[in-house]
């Protein structure tokens, strides 16, 4: 799926859907985003060494989860976040990076959906992250 795909999906626009393209592989969400460099997040973080924060790396695995609920969902519901466990940020994010995301939805119990997902930049592991969701009326 493209960005204009996503957007089928989630509601997320203009410098807050951070995905390129993500894709369903038997039950597993892939998903691309190129940090440019000039993303609103990373002017104040930090000025001359700037690193992509651990919250917009949560919101970018949580992005590209959603994916998996696509057929589950109906029009006016969306997903929004219900908890994050077990977080660990291993290596920094930084402009230039593509970074790649695999999730996998561990359980449900409709409306809430339980998720874990790695975000990696090539081989190099940078957050690791269980989540959950629930779909709401919009």
């Amino acid at each position: 799926m493209n960005r204009e795909e996503i957007m089928t999906i989630l509601p997320h626009r203009d410098n807050m859907l951070l995905l390129d393209e993500v894709e369903n592989h038997d039950g597993t969400a892939v998903g691309r985003y190129t940090v440019r460099g000039d993303e609103f997040f990373l002017k104040g973080h930090f000025p001359g060494h700037p690193i992509v924060p651990g919250v917009i790396l949560c919101e970018i695995l949580a992005q590209s989860a959603c994916v998996l609920l696509r057929d589950t969902m109906e029009e006016g519901t969306l997903p929004v976040y219900t908890g994050l466990n077990n977080v660990k940020f291993r290596s920094p994010v930084k402009p230039g990076d593509t970074v790649e995301t695999r999730c996998r939805i561990k359980r449900a119990k409709h409306p809430f959906y339980f998720a874990e997902g790695t975000l990696s930049v090539g081989e190099r592991l940078c957050v690791s992250a269980e989540f959950s969701f629930a779909i709401t009326g919009a």
